[in-house]
């Protein structure tokens, strides 16, 4: 087993992509023979191995897990930094979450540009996150489980040990007489992880002795399938997303095969860095609207996400503040003026202007000639026929002179406006809060 393990390693670490290299030692079993496999090895020697221990300070003896790793990496000559989190205890996801995201946010901050963080889980470990997976509904990229190589912090994160099971590291760490710790908390089977491990897969395993093989297999066909769907969205999306990024062409959206929909939804989403949907959230998304009638703009919104419908737009935003009724606010243009929504109205260049300017939000009925237009017109049909969507009128800021309207944001000038500004030499500029 250690040739075995000695040369899966070597082949693994032939094709890892250059950096440094750092293992993550809990002083458990599998993290302490992936530390101890490494270390015999001059190929992961020469790129800067070194060890990294989180305290996560939940066991009264985790100062003393601690000791025993950097006592461990000592032997091994191999540099060791040990890093204490704060767990939130009041997560609303459990205290077994908690601690793997506190640890993963530690890993990450800790890893310098361009390293590569090993980390010990093995086919077994694979087996219970495809089936965790399974139970939580995932689609094919939850149940393509973990990745051997993905991108993590400023480097990358590495699973070496995946084709490997629990049995083949016991019987190295014994054939070499290692010593690890045993963390009490694994034997707890109320965390979902250890109800499995102990009493769920041994008694599939009694009828079915493959069952982690077949589980990684499984895994490895989903994970193809999920790649193959990403780059498909990808392109989709390439083919629906308006000229302003956050806009989505829905009913092509909605013309896509059921596969692409949601992945496609949350591709926009996260390169928008917004938040993503629960599944419920998409099914209600697709109802509405594929059953709203054209005079309706139906709203879907979740954490601090809305996603809303115009026309033949669908439109990812934040939530936009109301703004106070009746406000309003002399600017003599000396100054940018920030609006109750935070965005800004400058002149450019500044200059004072006398009398002051009064900034407004719309109230309904005024009206406007355009510069340049033949009509003086009603602004709720020129925004209409602008296409600027019901829930943004309310922010457009109204610049007006005594009883006279010059501007609405940057949008609209009025013949008024135009002869103002030119008289001045200056602009009239409108920068919405990008939320």
């Amino acid at each position: 087993m250690s040739d075995r393990l000695a040369k899966h390693l070597d082949a693994a670490l032939a094709i890892l992509p250059e950096g440094g290299l750092v293992v993550a030692l809990s002083g458990g079993m599998d993290s302490s023979v992936l530390l101890h496999a490494l270390a015999a090895s001059m190929h992961a020697r020469a790129r800067d191995l070194r060890a990294l221990h989180v305290d996560h300070g939940l066991h009264p003896d985790s100062a003393h897990w601690a000791e025993h790793c950097r006592a461990f990496a000592a032997r091994l000559d191999i540099p060791i930094e040990t890093v204490r989190v704060a767990i939130d205890h009041d997560s609303g996801t459990g205290l077994e979450d908690a601690a793997r995201r506190a640890r993963m946010a530690a890993f990450a901050q800790n890893l310098r540009p361009g390293e590569v963080l090993a980390l010990a889980q093995h086919r077994d470990d694979q087996a219970e996150t495809v089936l965790l997976k399974l139970l939580r509904g995932a689609g094919p990229e939850g149940l393509g489980g973990m990745r051997v190589l993905r991108e993590f912090g400023m480097g990358q994160l590495w699973r070496p040990l995946l084709d490997l099971t629990r049995a083949h590291l016991h019987e190295y760490a014994q054939a070499r007489g290692l010593r690890w710790i045993e963390d009490p908390s694994n034997a707890h089977t109320q965390l979902r992880r250890n109800f499995l491990r102990q009493e769920i897969l041994p008694r599939l395993a009694q009828r079915w002795p493959d069952t982690d093989a077949a589980l990684a297999h499984a895994a490895a066909w989903s994970r193809a399938a999920s790649d193959f769907i990403a780059d498909e969205a990808r392109k989709a999306l390439a083919r629906l997303q308006g000229l302003d990024p956050a806009t989505l062409d829905w009913q092509k959206w909605l013309d896509l095969p059921d596969a692409l929909r949601d992945p496609v939804l949350r591709l926009w989403l996260r390169e928008l860095a917004l938040d993503e949907p629960a599944h419920f959230h998409v099914h209600e998304l697709e109802r509405q609207l594929r059953q709203a009638g054209a005079d309706r703009t139906p709203c879907i919104a979740f954490a601090r996400t809305q996603l809303r419908r115009y026309r033949d737009l669908l439109y990812a935003l934040h939530p936009m503040p109301s703004v106070p009724e009746h406000w309003q606010h002399e600017w003599d243009g000396t100054s940018t003026l920030t609006l109750p929504d935070l965005s800004m109205l400058t002149l450019q260049p500044a200059r004072r202007v006398e009398p002051p300017l009064r900034v407004a939000y719309r109230k309904g009925g005024e009206r406007l000639k355009p510069a340049g237009a033949a009509h003086t017109r009603e602004l709720r049909l020129l925004l209409q026929e602008a296409g600027v969507p019901p829930w943004q009128r309310a922010q457009l800021p109204l610049v007006w002179q005594g009883d006279a309207l010059l501007a609405v944001g940057d949008l609209f000038l009025s013949d008024t406006g135009a002869a103002w500004c030119d008289a001045i030499d200056v602009r009239i500029v409108w920068m919405p809060h990008q939320h």
